[in-house]
């Protein structure tokens, strides 16, 4: 996965430390219903679509850049789903993140899906009743994109 340049340069200072950062999911569906899913480079494992937003990028023009330089597909956010905070994940170089992720419930509106950058080996529209296995958070995010609900977020206590 390419690091965004505002983060090396993040890096270069605060080492390995946590950062916490902002983190965008598209779930994109087509005219038939099929949910579109990349296999990763990075871990080989099928995910939905993401990525970090650029300083002073909007979040849903982000999801809208990601799914394309990701996977060729033109879409249009419709609605957000989902925002929570995720737990802190830590990547083979010792790098600490944790990400605050906004999903967005997005449409198709053009391209063919395929491979358009180093950050997917596969990518693919899935029926959602034969999807390839994908972590439980991605199957979280597609429920709630599915649902006719409000934007969910964890209960405040």
């Amino acid at each position: 996965m390419a690091t965004p340049e505002f983060i090396s340069t993040l890096r270069a200072s605060a080492g390995h430390q946590l950062l916490w950062l902002p983190g965008v999911t598209a779930i994109v569906f087509d005219d038939a219903g099929r949910v579109l899913l990349g296999r990763r480079s990075d871990n080989g494992r099928w995910s939905v679509i993401g990525g970090i937003p650029d300083p002073g990028e909007q979040p849903a023009a982000c999801a809208v850049r990601e799914v394309y330089e990701e996977t060729a597909v033109r879409c249009v956010p419709e609605r957000v789903v989902l925002v929570e905070s995720g737990q802190p994940v830590q990547y083979e170089n010792g790098d600490i993140c944790q990400f605050m992720d906004i999903t967005f419930r997005c449409r198709a509106v053009g391209g063919e899906a395929r491979v358009n950058d180093d950050e997917s080996l596969e990518v693919g529209w899935f029926e959602i009743d034969a999807l390839p296995r994908v972590h439980e958070t991605g199957l979280r995010r597609i429920k709630q994109a599915l649902a006719e609900e409000p934007t969910w977020f964890p209960p405040v206590a």
